[in-house]
């Protein structure tokens, strides 16, 4: 679902870290109405800059000099970089541990007041699919991967008490074109919906450390925003309309952690190195 044209003044440099990854390059286009320029970042090579919009920054997260040098003159940042899938804890370190922390510093330093974080809800993922939780229900990470995710939420909270520095916390779900399999179909996020949900973020006022889940109004959902409400977050789009194409998958086994807990496979992923 492509979001309308926002109505709202637009910043004058937005940061988007992770550009070249799936959801950085969904939020390359969408991005563009909130910002007269985007400075693009990752690790990864990144398609030329488009126009005079955009800014292409290649960066390691693990530099923390680079990082400084990357916020320098940008007004809020959309943290979406690292490693976003599960792997030995040395892989995570650099980018998800180290990283989130460089760039909590550069903010720091060149004042920069609003922070959005890609969170995940593996932060959660060892809750029983039966289990509805809130933002307020102990963390329960179900992998390196969520431990850093969960490492992140704890560095945003710190810089808003320490700094004043805000961060609105994204716990998301599964945000593709379509939802691949049954677990998705509650955790499906669309890309319409996320970038409604981070313009809210950027914009909402007085949001301290807020944590919101990142999922689209489907019909059975784990997960209980009443504590983002301020967001204003309102989400459009439902997985249903893809039930009849999930459900002609072969069903998965009952004690098939895709069908057990929030996180899914990422609960039985590892060790590594044994």
């Amino acid at each position: 679902m492509t979001p309308t044209p926002t109505a709202r003044p637009p910043f004058n440099r937005l940061l988007l870290t992770g550009a070249a990854g799936g959801l950085g390059k969904v939020l390359r286009e969408s991005l563009r109405p909130y910002a007269n320029v985007i400075r693009l970042s990752d690790i990864a090579d990144i398609t030329p800059a488009l126009d005079d919009r955009e800014e292409v920054v290649l960066c390691d997260l693990a530099d923390k000099q680079a990082v400084h040098q990357l916020v320098e003159g940008v007004d809020a940042i959309l943290h979406f970089g690292g490693v976003s899938v599960e792997r030995p804890f040395e892989e995570i370190l650099g980018a998800n541990i180290c990283g989130v922390f460089h760039i909590y510093e550069a903010a720091r330093r060149h004042g920069v007041k609003r922070m959005i974080f890609a969170s995940s809800n593996h932060v959660i993922g060892f809750y029983k699919q039966d289990d509805v939780i809130d933002a307020h229900s102990p963390r329960r990470p179900d992998s390196y991967y969520g431990l850093s995710k969960s490492y992140g939420e704890d560095m945003a909270s710190f810089y808003f008490d320490r700094y004043g520095i805000e961060t609105v916390s994204v716990r998301i779900g599964s945000s593709f074109a379509e939802p691949q399999n049954r677990r998705m179909m509650s955790t499906w996020l669309s890309f319409g919906d996320l970038t409604h949900l981070l313009e809210c973020a950027l914009y909402a006022p007085n949001v301290g450390h807020t944590v919101v889940y990142g999922v689209s109004d489907n019909k059975n959902v784990w997960w209980d925003n009443r504590f983002a409400t301020a967001l204003g977050y309102a989400a459009k789009d439902n997985s249903e309309v893809f039930r009849e194409k999930v459900e002609a998958q072969p069903m998965p086994a009952a004690d098939d952690p895709a069908m057990v807990y929030q996180g899914g496979a990422f609960v039985a992923a590892g060790p590594f190195g044994d």
